[in-house]
Order: C-alpha cells, then structure tokens, then sequence
C-alpha cells in the first residue's frame, strides 16, 4: 500500500518545476520579512499576492489538476478548503476593522477641523474610542481562531506530495501574515494582558516599538486621541488631526492591499473546488 500511495505521489509536479521553485522563493522571502521586525504590513501583504498568484498558476496545470483528483489527495484538499473558509473569514474582519475605524477618523477629523465646541469634539472621541474598543474585540476573537488554525502546521507533511505541502506552507504563512495584520490594525491592546496599561505606558511602549519595529499609525492616532482628553493644548488638537491623517492614509493603503489578497483568496478556493469535483 504503501509503495502504491508514493507512485501516485510522484506525479505531482517535483520541486524542479519553475513555478515550484518561484513558490519556494516567496515563502523564503515571506519567511524573511517575518523575521525582519522593520518590514512593513504593506511588504507582507504584497509578498503574500505573489504568493497566491504562483500558487493559482501552478494549481492551473493539468498535471497538478490530475494528481489532485486521486483519491488519497481527497482528504487534504478537504482540509485546506476548511482552512480557507476560516481564513476568509478572518480577512473579512480585518476588513470590516478597517472600514470603520476609518469612517470614525474621518468623522473626528471633521469635527476636529469645523471647531464644533467642546461637547461635540468630547461625544466623537468617545465614539471614535468605543469604535476601537469594540474592534479590538472582534480582532482578538479572530486572533484566537487564528492561534488555534496555525497548530496543525506543527505536523510534517514529507509524505503528501509535493504540491499538498506547498499549499499548506501557504496556508500557514498565509495565517502568520493575517496575525500580523490584525495585531497592527489592533495595536498593543490586542494581547489582554495589555488591556490595563495606562497612557504612559503605551507612549513609552511606542517610542520603544518605534526603534525597532515599522511605525503603527493606526496606534498611534489612538494615542494622540486618548492624550487629547486629559489636555487643554490646541497644539494638541494640531497633533491629533496629523495623526489622524497619517491613520487614515495607511488604512487606505492596508486596505487596498487585503481586498487584493480577499479576491486572491477566493479565485484560489474555486480553483480547489473545480479539483475536488473532477
């Protein structure tokens, strides 16, 4: 049974193939901007779509269509087709995170520019606080689901064919890039140990991450807003609407950069169910 099972293997596409070795050196590249704490969500993101795109490209051959068909390739593509309902997901609430984080800073900074009195500029920053507080909610849901999806990638997988191992290094870089997305989108707050620093605490955390790490706007506008409350300093008010700015343009970016991946995402999944249903 056994020798049956790796003949069969064997007419997957080898690590030979040049899509294969394209695959391998995105997930090195991936692999690498990982380990670089300055490499910014944006980079990832992009590495991930060229990810997907040689992966869809190699899926696409009939050889690889062929090999995956047989029977005993059912199983993982069952369970890979699992992970990718689960990371959909997960993509949409990083999605849903971004849109209104954003409608709540474009509404503080309107009200910020229009001098609205002091009354309204307090009700939208408690709206736009609450926004991020019920977000962070969501988001460290999602991160759970996350942690918990990236177990199963502790087993090796030598046995399975090229191309069943290749699709689940992907999925689990895919898994470790979206951890990554939704802490930044989160900020610090998304462990809940954090949840009780105080303001000093997370400016000095800032400034620290600062030296090593890419810089969060999206936190940072947090800051600037919660330092806006316990001061009387219009320069203040100056500082939060730069922030804010600086947020809201790196939303847009983080945004247009997960849409891609989402469409991305789903092209992969119908190509996975045309396999399963040959």
């Amino acid at each position: 049974m056994a020798t049956s099972y790796h003949s069969r293997s064997n007419s997957l596409p080898s690590r030979q193939h040049p899509l294969t070795s394209q695959i391998n050196e995105n997930l090195s590249r991936l692999r690498s901007s990982e380990a670089a704490s300055t490499s910014s969500i944006g980079h990832k993101l992009n590495g991930l779509q060229d990810l997907h795109e040689c992966v869809d490209l190699l899926l696409q051959l009939p050889l690889t269509q062929q090999a995956l068909a047989h029977e005993q390739h059912r199983k993982w593509i069952e369970e890979l087709l699992d992970g990718s309902l689960m990371v959909l997901d997960v993509c949409s609430t990083a999605k849903d995170a971004l849109l209104q984080i954003k409608e709540c800073t474009q509404q503080l900074q309107s009200t910020l520019r229009r001098r609205r009195g002091v009354e309204g500029l307090v009700n939208e920053v408690r709206k736009y606080l609450a926004s991020r507080k019920a977000m962070k909610k969501a988001i460290y849901k999602a991160l759970k689901n996350l942690k918990q999806m990236g177990t199963k990638f502790n087993t090796k997988d030598g046995e399975n064919g090229d191309v069943i191992s290749i699709l689940r290094e992907e999925e689990a870089v895919t898994v470790r890039v979206l951890e990554s997305l939704l802490s930044f989108i989160s900020g610090p707050d998304a462990e809940p140990k954090l949840c009780r620093w105080s303001l000093v605490s997370k400016l000095m955390h800032q400034k620290r991450v600062g030296c090593v790490e890419e810089t969060n706007e999206i936190a940072n506008a947090e800051v600037a807003v919660r330092s806006l409350i316990k001061s009387d300093n219009i320069k203040h008010i100056e500082n939060v609407q730069n922030e804010l700015q600086k947020s809201e343009l790196c939303i847009q970016d983080v945004e247009e950069g997960l849409e891609s991946l989402f469409r991305r995402l789903i092209k992969a999944r119908v190509t996975a169910l045309n396999i399963l249903n040959c």
